[in-house]
């Protein structure tokens, strides 16, 4: 098939995957909201201008323009307090129109917003008066959605399709001793041959044991390489159905970190790479792997501050980092050249989209989680400071001190906005004018 239309394939089957995971995130807040028997009245994918929208109840459901999110509107999410609303005796909110400061304005005409839709009967349905448990159940739906979805997908790549692992079996063998620094160049004469050499390892041979011990993955293998240093090495190995026994001293050379891979170490070196093949893995390996990209991602969202002032560079020809941020338009390219690149089967380019989504929806519930608003984290937050101060209140024998009014943080959430757009239109920006390539 055509590269161009293979490629196009790639980006509008990432972009469609993009879309149902906002949609179904939404369906994380919005299910339990309803079975809660909370007022919701919108539900849409993107923002922007409605490109088309559907009523049935009272939830109107529908697409906007930009695919860059989505929202559900539950209603009530503020609560009205002592100075700017009142509920009448028929339960009916009253918002006050005028205030003072701009801090208070803001509180003012968000509330007002959430009222707009509030009628009496709808006074026990609203978000707020809801019990905490309740509300981060809500809250954390969308985020618990992304992780699901990540789950799913992992699962399909790695069981379903397999991994590409090492084998315990020599695919080549080194001629030459020389560090990861060193390795793109051809060996010289001057180079000191590496002890796989010297001890007559060929394609092939089947790794047995190391020193005694015997070897179960080729983890095993490095590890127990790197920790003998230069010391001498009993090694057994499997050649033609028969076990052979040979033993050589290791070298100690600079090699590559395996817990920072920025960072190099002298470790034992013998020279062998191992054969490589495709083998489906199970819930251990795949919770393994997704704790470690959880751990990365963790990281990224801490970095990410630092990381935006090297994409404010590249936004003005410096050089873009391959491993820094992206927006939806940079992921979508990476996305067509993943089925691409190098010519994959049509199983592995599959693979590799399905990776895409399913890390894409790890680092969105990671992200959801963090507790700013106007992310879910942020109310999750507040609904469990709220069940905390009640709890604390009752054992203590002390009125109830009510709601948390997560309206006193807008201004936080207004600036957290901000700062997320300003940081999505900049991400669009440089993956046009500076995009990410895998090649």
């Amino acid at each position: 098939m055509n590269s161009t239309v293979l490629y196009t394939i790639g980006v509008v089957a990432f972009v469609l995957g993009i879309a149902a995971s906002i949609a179904l995130h939404e369906v994380g807040h919005m299910w339990p909201a309803k079975k809660f028997g909370m007022k919701v009245t919108k539900f849409f994918v993107g923002f922007g201008t409605t490109i088309w929208s559907a009523k049935k109840g009272e939830t109107e459901y529908g697409v906007k323009a930009i695919p860059l999110g989505g929202f559900v509107k539950i209603v009530g999410m503020l609560p009205p307090d002592a100075a700017h609303a009142a509920a009448n005796a028929d339960g009916h909110i009253q918002v006050r129109d005028t205030n003072t400061g701009l801090f208070t304005q803001w509180a003012s005409e968000a509330r007002d917003a959430e009222y707009e839709d509030v009628e009496p009967e709808d006074y026990d349905r609203l978000f707020y008066r809801k019990p905490w448990w309740q509300k981060v159940i809500v809250m954390a739906g969308g985020p618990t959605v992304n992780l699901v979805i990540a789950t799913v997908l992992f699962t399909i790549s790695f069981s379903g399709f397999g991994v590409n692992m090492p084998t315990l079996t020599v695919a080549e063998i080194s001629d030459c001793a020389i560090s990861d620094r060193e390795a793109p160049r051809a060996c010289t004469g001057d180079d000191p041959v590496t002890p796989a050499v010297k001890a007559g390892l060929q394609p092939g041979d089947t790794f047995v044991s190391f020193n005694g011990k015997a070897t179960e993955d080729w983890d095993d293998v490095i590890e127990m390489i790197r920790a003998n240093g230069d010391r001498a090495a009993t090694i057994v190995f499997k050649r033609d159905g028969r076990n052979h026994e040979v033993k050589v001293n290791t070298s100690v050379l600079a090699r590559m970190s395996l817990d920072d891979p920025e960072q190099t170490e002298r470790v034992g070196f013998l020279g062998v790479t191992p054969e490589f093949e495709v083998s489906r893995q199970g819930p251990v390996f795949i919770a393994q792997e997704m704790w470690a990209l959880t751990v990365r991602s963790a990281e990224a969202i801490v970095k990410l501050p630092v990381r935006m002032v090297d994409i404010g560079k590249a936004a003005f020809g410096g050089e873009r980092q391959a491993d820094g941020p992206i927006g939806v338009v940079g992921a979508s390219r990476v996305a067509g050249e993943l089925v691409t690149y190098d010519e994959p089967s049509l199983a592995l380019g599959t693979q590799r989209i399905i990776g895409l989504l399913a890390s894409l929806n790890l680092f969105l519930w990671l992200f959801n989680l963090v507790p700013l608003l106007p992310l879910d984290g942020g109310h999750i937050i507040g609904a469990l400071w709220e069940g905390i101060r009640r709890g604390w209140a009752r054992l203590r024998g002390k009125p109830d001190p009510g709601h948390v009014d997560v309206a006193k943080a807008l201004p936080v959430a207004y600036a957290v906005g901000l700062v997320l757009m300003i940081m999505g239109v900049l991400l669009v920006y440089v993956d046009i004018v500076n995009p990410v390539r895998l090649t």
